[in-house]
């Protein structure tokens, strides 16, 4: 029913909600992140060390080394783990402050004299953080898909 949501309905069913959806999306996010920066990273360092050994196949295992780093650095260029974790974190967190902020009446809840509308902007600060991130991801994703699409550069800009 319309308007039927006490602030404690609203906090328990939705912002608890997300905040612990946000916050696991970031820890596998940030997990990505690191397990293929440290990949590319030792990767990187150990192939000149095999390549100026003297151990049986080097040519091969720099090369198969090589090549998993070459795929680490384009499958971050696609999933931009290091972007999602940011803001999944990020968008955590505000929802986590903006709920304190709330439920101890400061911040900019300390201008309203009348409860339930501060609970309206509550509300209205909690789903405009959902909406921006939603929008963030899904403009990281669209960019790097654009990114990934070769460029023509033959054909002249269209005239006004």
């Amino acid at each position: 029913m319309f308007g039927s949501w006490r602030p404690a309905d609203y906090i328990e069913q939705r912002v608890k909600q997300y905040q612990a959806w946000y916050d696991k999306k970031a820890v596998t996010a940030k997990s990505s992140y690191l397990r293929m920066r440290t990949t590319i990273v030792l990767g990187g360092v150990l192939v000149p060390v095999i390549v100026n050994s003297a151990i049986p196949y080097k040519d091969l295992i720099a090369s198969v080394i090589s090549l998993a780093v070459a795929a680490f650095v384009a499958l971050e260029s696609v999933y931009h783990y290091r972007e999602q974790w940011k803001n999944y974190r990020s968008t955590e967190q505000f929802l986590s402050r903006e709920q304190v902020l709330f439920l101890t009446g400061e911040g900019g809840y300390k201008e309203f004299k009348w409860a339930p509308a501060a609970f309206i902007y509550f509300v209205e600060r909690c789903e405009g953080a959902i909406e921006a991130e939603n929008a963030s991801t899904l403009n990281v994703m669209t960019l790097a898909q654009q990114e990934a699409k070769p460029v023509k550069t033959s054909q002249a800009p269209p005239h006004i």
